[in-house]
């Protein structure tokens, strides 16, 4: 008992200001300090609300309706993050979301490229040279990329109506079942994919030297650059990144389907909901910070509310006004938790 307090003895008194917390405390605390913990929250609570409001919430058909919403913006997003991680945007993506199936149809009923899933290889290789393309037109030319990739939005949707005379294709008599299957036909395959992709990507941003570049070229590129970082390379690999996701989304959702779709990426839908949930997931559209697990939930904040409004039969037309204002939200709130981070408050 003596030796006891002994130590407390000579540890002395806990800093004023500062008491001591319990494991649950700091628990809480880590969990506050993570970009991902609002987004949860709000993913959770939807969840819990429209479950009770509507029992076919938890059916399965409608866990799969929801996965297959979110899977195709969480993909496209989780390379959208790390475009807007290092300062840039990417509007065309929604046009090469509409290209890569198309592509596909063509390398294998045109051309005769076989295996499919070859045809699949090329068709998302062209997708990333359409991201090089962005990227070297930006960082070369020093065009916006806002700019750069609405100009390019505009070349691809009308290369897409053009070579497909605005008709839409069946999926290549060639592709197998297995390949159907796998590539979207199945239940969770949209979902299986997603959950591979943010996975891979969240490492790629958090634990990487890649990942590490990106952010410091969107935080400060001209420091980014003095310390000897490529930061164009850094971009146009991003660019890239982002093209041939949004071709892999395009192509998984035409199998999905069963039917390529030359309209799908003329709405740019795809794309604003990428965006969206990346803002709403707690990355930055000033660049230097991100989380692709925060874009992910945000993707499906964003199916569970369009989902769970119909289910209980709100009207579709305030889905835009919820969708504006939780960005607005979200954007107020990325721009004040930033500063309480660098403030040292949280």
């Amino acid at each position: 008992m003596s030796d006891t307090v002994d130590v407390a003895a000579r540890a002395g008194p806990a800093p004023a200001g500062r008491p001591s917390r319990g494991l649950l405390g700091r628990v809480g605390d880590a969990f506050l300090r993570r970009r991902e913990a609002s987004v949860l929250v709000v993913a959770v609570g939807l969840g819990v609300y429209f479950a009770s409001a509507s029992p076919a919430f938890l059916t399965k058909p409608n866990m799969v309706n929801i996965a297959q919403a979110t899977a195709p913006a969480a993909i496209i997003a989780a390379g959208m993050v790390l475009v807007l991680v290092c300062g840039e945007i990417d509007l065309s993506v929604a046009a090469v979301f509409a290209l890569a199936p198309f592509n596909m149809h063509y390398l294998v009923d045109y051309y005769h490229v076989r295996p499919v899933l070859l045809a699949i290889v090329l068709a998302l290789a062209i997708s990333a040279l359409i991201g090089f393309l962005n990227g070297f037109i930006t960082v070369v030319f020093r065009v916006p990329s806002f700019v750069t990739t609405l100009g390019t939005a505009y070349m691809v949707i009308g290369l897409v109506l053009v070579t497909s005379h605005a008709y839409p294709a069946p999926i290549p008599d060639a592709a197998s079942e297995t390949i159907r299957h796998w590539f979207g036909a199945s239940d969770w395959a949209h979902l299986s994919w997603c959950l591979l992709i943010v996975a891979a990507f969240h490492l790629l941003l958090t634990r990487t030297r890649w990942g590490l570049h990106t952010i410091a070229v969107g935080g400060n590129p001209l420091g980014a650059t003095e310390a000897g970082i490529r930061a164009g390379r850094i971009k146009i690999g991003n660019f890239m990144m982002v093209a041939t996701l949004g071709g892999f989304a395009g192509i998984l959702d035409a199998f999905r389907i069963s039917t390529i779709d030359p309209n799908l990426g003329g709405g740019f839908g795809i794309m604003f909901t990428a965006v969206s949930a990346a803002v709403i997931g707690g990355t930055s559209l000033a660049g230097g910070s991100g989380t692709v697990i925060g874009a992910f939930l945000g993707a499906l904040v964003l199916a569970e509310l369009q989902d769970g409004m119909n289910l209980i039969g709100i009207s579709a037309n305030p889905y835009f006004l919820i969708l504006g204002v939780a960005i607005v939200v979200s954007m107020i709130a990325n721009v004040y938790l930033s500063r309480l981070r660098r403030a040292g408050r949280t």
